[in-house]
């Protein structure tokens, strides 16, 4: 819906005249319902496309700590897939548990769930205790929501009890018009980026760093050898990446041969096209025979076992994991995009005196410092595709069957993909190119 607000953030128009004009009483937003959290009981294909709704919904409030978004673009996570066939558990749960403590959070109860964990935009208002951003500034979207007066949070982010990630385990999130957000989830849009190019990072990129890079994951160290499934999906791409730039030897999993040359063009020397070794059999990756098969394949390519294991796809693939980590390796895992109940032998996690470390998301210094190295060129955009909001669910579905490569955006109020970007020899000096690669 075009509103005077709407139309001068897309043209540009300064802080001072965005914050002289009305807010829009409503906005539309992509939401899934409370009173259809059962459509999918007993239903094979769980088609998100038929629990997503566009819709016309009330402009949220701002508390105090928050700032509101004019979205310029979203991006699709796996979590928007779970929000949407209501599994594990609905979302409505957790939106309930912060209903009921009352205060600004009661707003988040309601029988509707705004999604979307990714985003970037420009600020159009900001709460009173907010101190560091004012209308008018280019923003992306931390997907930690952290509550600040929690003493473990000032220990790392992460760790506070009441930490959430924002759109799936709270309201009002990034598949909208506008968004509200808490001030600590803020960062500064990279000026070479196109805004749906900024929406798809923050979430993936600031896994795989904190996975990684930071003191708190794997802390992978040059020369270390990184075996990463899904090496050409949303967090894959960006593993590939950090484990290149930290001197490391990316081993990427992919499921095809058209994948395995984006992954070329990524800079990911050694590929393994887990077709080759599954030959027609989706199991085998689950059993002894294929984890030896697929460990052979790895020093065929590399001459050694991983050091690291970057693990987010769960069931499917844990038991290969904690096998192939060398002896004394670590399988870092943030995630179970086939299933949460794993199985592995302990015999060779105990035995060989391998560690699994549990991640989640990132702190506001982790995403931080992601930011910088996006910001540098250093780290690129895994988008490969782009919609418009109100195909939201189409650009879901193509996240929910793998039919995508990397990140899929989706539009908010900008009104073609392209714009955004306000620093055009910085992008110059990386190369157009490079920002296609998963688009060509």
């Amino acid at each position: 819906m075009s509103t005077p607000l709407a139309d001068a953030v897309v043209e540009g128009r300064s802080g001072e005249e965005l914050l002289s004009l009305p807010l829009p009483g409503h906005m539309k937003a992509v939401t899934v319902h409370k009173d259809q959290t059962g459509m999918f009981d007993g239903v094979a294909d769980k088609d998100v496309r038929k629990s997503m709704h566009v819709e016309d919904v009330p402009m949220p409030e701002l508390a105090p700590d928050e700032v509101l978004v004019a979205v310029m673009a979203a991006a699709i996570n796996f979590n928007t897939v779970w929000s949407a066939t209501f599994e594990p558990v609905p979302t409505f749960r957790f939106l309930e548990q912060m209903g009921r403590r009352g205060g600004w959070d009661a707003r988040h109860d309601l029988p509707y769930h705004i999604l979307g964990s990714d985003a970037s935009g420009v600020v159009v208002r900001t709460g009173s205790a907010v101190r560091r951003w004012n209308a008018g500034d280019h923003v992306v979207i931390g997907t930690a929501y952290v509550d600040e007066q929690d003493p473990a949070t000032h220990s790392d982010g992460m760790l506070g009890e009441d930490q959430r990630a924002w759109g799936f385990e709270t309201n009002f999130g990034g598949l909208a018009q506008y968004t509200v957000v808490r001030a600590s989830q803020l960062l500064p849009k990279p000026a070479l980026l196109t805004w749906e190019e900024a929406a798809a990072n923050p979430l993936c990129a600031g896994t795989a760093y904190r996975m990684l890079v930071s003191d708190r994951g794997a802390r992978m160290k040059q020369g270390d050898v990184v075996l990463i499934w899904g090496a050409t999906g949303g967090l894959g791409a960006y593993a590939v990446q950090l484990v290149r730039n930290g001197g490391g030897i990316p081993v990427g999993v992919v499921s095809s041969a058209e994948k395995a040359e984006v992954l070329r063009k990524l800079g990911c020397e050694a590929v393994i096209d887990r077709s080759a070794i599954e030959q027609g059999d989706r199991t085998m990756l689950q059993r002894p025979e294929g984890w030896k098969k697929l460990g052979k394949a790895i020093r065929d390519a590399v001459g050694e076992d991983p050091h690291i294991v970057f693990e987010h796809v769960g069931k499917a693939t844990f038991g290969a994991s904690v096998f192939l980590a060398r002896r004394g390796g670590t399988v870092v895992t943030c995630g179970s995009s086939t299933g949460y109940d794993h199985q592995y032998d302990n015999r060779y996690l105990w035995m060989k005196l391998k560690n699994i470390i549990g991640s989640h998301g990132a702190n506001l210094n982790e995403q931080w410092e992601t930011n910088r190295l996006i910001e540098m060129g250093k780290v690129l955009p895994a988008l490969s595709a782009t919609y418009a909001l109100d195909d939201a669910g189409e650009a879901a579905r193509s996240v929910q069957v793998n039919e995508h490569l990397g990140k899929v955006g989706v539009l908010g109020l900008a009104p073609r993909a392209g714009l955004g970007v306000t620093d055009a020899q910085a992008r110059a000096r990386v190369g157009e190119e490079r920002f296609r690669l998963f688009r060509s």
